[in-house]
């Protein structure tokens, strides 16, 4: 298992990485026209399924056309990329929800541009669960209360998500005890007996499956079937200051979305490009829903789920944060 997190306060920890990002944000890259007459931007992505679409809108020429020369940089979460943004390392970013409804009710001047990836909102059927060892006991959300649950972020999209099937099954979710693993190490820590279940995505999910373990809820779409999981977003200062390219990112990733929607078996392939997915696994994962609009339900049942699990102490303004 890993050691200890830094810090369990995800307000501070956020607050130390923004810090430490505006330290060296003076050395951001792109931002700017080129000589060509398009413009250079950076997008802080994560390595993971949820961002297929943006490598396959690029292999498109989605984004050439609208006159970006996008250059995708990977983060191991959306956590740090948040700092990224606000220091202008990066002019767009991917994150999850909750991550950025933190980052806003801390004031951070970060503004959604589009949505991202949602849950399917099928139990059993969606690109995030919680799995157990086949000979485990647990058998439903309501026997997750007083166990070991492994997730990848202590406090984050994962944890109130988690809590709230627990709630809704008739569980305590204080009494669950989590462990901060990364989801490489969920399931295996998952066979050893490490821990007695964790939360992972895909292709964990698919992976875990072919090991034999079972899924016990998918806490997405449990929580809501149209649960809005991530979404990309920029800093206040610089949808401000280029609105042109903001509504040329915005058109791109939307048309991207829509394209990997319609082509399937072109984003599981598009993942062998920048992830290491067993071409097996590839075939088989649960692909998440990319919509194109974003649904502010959603938002703020997250909203609501982390200032009720103690995140946040109050709500952030949705009305600034989403577009």
């Amino acid at each position: 298992m890993s050691g200890p997190s830094p810090t369990r306060n995800p307000a501070r920890r956020l607050a130390v990485a923004v810090a430490a990002a505006l330290l060296v944000g003076a050395c951001g890259s792109g931002g700017g026209p080129t000589s060509g007459g398009t413009t250079e931007v950076t997008v802080g992505v994560i390595p993971i399924v949820d961002v297929a679409p943006v490598y396959l809108g690029i292999k498109q020429g989605f984004f050439t056309a609208e006159g970006l020369d996008v250059k995708l940089e990977t983060a191991q979460g959306g956590a740090a990329i948040v700092p990224g943004v606000v220091s202008g390392q990066y002019q767009f970013g991917f994150s999850n929800t909750t991550s950025l409804l933190l980052a806003s009710s801390q004031g951070l001047p970060l503004e959604v541009v589009a949505s991202g990836v949602a849950s399917t909102g099928e139990q059993g059927e969606d690109f995030g669960g919680v799995i157990v060892r086949a000979d485990s006991p647990i058998r439903s959300a309501a026997d997750l209360a007083g166990k070991r649950v492994a997730v990848n972020t202590l406090k984050n999209i994962n944890t109130t998500t988690v809590n709230q099937v627990v709630r809704d099954a008739g569980g305590d979710p204080s009494t669950i005890q989590y462990v901060e693993l990364a989801f490489p190490d969920i399931v295996s820590a998952v066979a050893k007996g490490d821990v007695d279940a964790g939360q992972v995505v895909e292709p964990f999910l698919t992976i875990a499956a072919s090991q034999d373990d079972r899924q016990v809820v998918s806490n997405y779409a449990g929580t809501d079937p149209g649960l809005t999981v991530g979404m990309y977003f920029a800093s206040r200062s610089y949808t401000s200051q280029n609105p042109k390219a903001v509504a040329s990112f915005t058109a791109a990733v939307n048309k991207s979305m829509e394209y990997a929607t319609a082509h399937p078996d072109e984003a599981r392939a598009i993942l062998a490009t920048y992830t290491k997915i067993d071409a097996a696994v590839q075939a088989d994962l649960v692909l998440p829903k990319w919509p194109t609009t974003i649904d502010r339900g959603p938002v703020q049942r997250l909203a609501d789920l982390a200032q009720q699990d103690g995140l946040i102490t109050k709500q952030p303004n949705l009305d600034t944060l989403l577009p």
